[in-house]
């Protein structure tokens, strides 16, 4: 489980080990930019909605209302860490995969000739890995984790739109 950064990456936020790095108040290192839910990290229905809760009371300029659900944020976020805590992936995964193993499955990209780059740029350049319908979103994950590559850049996940394209 990914938890989807592209946006708060294009707007510059800083990441932490988990999603979008966000204080107290959910507000990321962006000045008026806040972050809830899924995006700050894999943690269920009920914590997302009190992030989000507190994100608004805070947003809204009541960050007394946004610190009273704090004890209940704190509540959901053990959860989020069982959870984390029993999805890990241990590193002797990284030993599994052989040379005909589909590491992008849109591409149909094998181990072999992921292993043949030298970093994740080469990879979608030589092989196209993480490329396809999915744009890395399957695949990424799987080879950050057997290489360590990160991606090196964001890819806007929003584009503008004219008005009079939208009412046709």
């Amino acid at each position: 489980m990914i938890p989807n950064v592209e946006l708060a990456a294009l707007l510059g936020c800083r990441m932490s080990g988990t999603g979008v790095g966000v204080d107290e108040h959910q507000q990321t290192s962006v000045p008026g930019i806040y972050s809830a839910g899924e995006a700050t990290g894999i943690g269920g229905l009920e914590l997302s909605l009190v992030e989000g809760e507190i994100a608004g009371y805070a947003a809204g300029g009541n960050p007394d209302r946004a610190r009273a659900l704090f004890g209940a944020r704190a509540s959901h976020r053990h959860f989020a860490m069982a959870l984390e805590g029993a999805f890990a992936l241990r590193a002797e995964l990284r030993d599994l995969p052989q040379a005909g193993t589909l590491v992008c499955r849109c591409e149909d990209v094998t181990m072999e000739r992921v292993r043949a780059c030298a970093n994740w740029r080469e990879a979608k350049l030589h092989t196209r890995c993480g490329m396809g319908p999915c744009q890395g979103r399957i695949c990424g994950g799987a080879v950050e984790f057997l290489l360590g590559w990160q991606a090196e850049s964001v890819r806007p996940p929003v584009l503008p739109a004219r008005v009079g394209s939208m009412s046709r």
